[in-house]
């Protein structure tokens, strides 16, 4: 095992460690979970974020964003000041 791993046991349903050893080799079973587990903590951590930043922008505290129009506007601004150059409407 390579430093900064650590050997640890799973349970996994039958069906679940069925479809791995089908489609997984036996030498990469352990990089694919590692990766699987990494993927599903990323959603976790991007839920958690917006769970701490619910209620954080108001209506009152940005008046000027209450629109749709308002929302393109203020998008067309930011990109501009930053050089966007997607596409753009004619």
């Amino acid at each position: 095992m390579s430093e900064g791993t650590v050997r640890t046991t799973v349970v996994l349903p039958v069906e679940t460690l069925e479809r791995l050893k089908r489609l997984v080799s036996p030498r990469k079973r352990s990089a694919f979970i590692a990766d699987a587990v990494q993927e599903r903590l990323a959603v976790l951590d991007f839920h958690e974020a917006l769970d701490e930043c619910a209620g954080a922008w108001t209506d009152e505290n940005h008046p000027d964003l209450n629109t749709a129009e308002d929302m393109e506007r203020y998008l067309r601004e930011l990109r501009d000041a930053q050089g966007w150059h997607g596409i753009r409407e004619k």
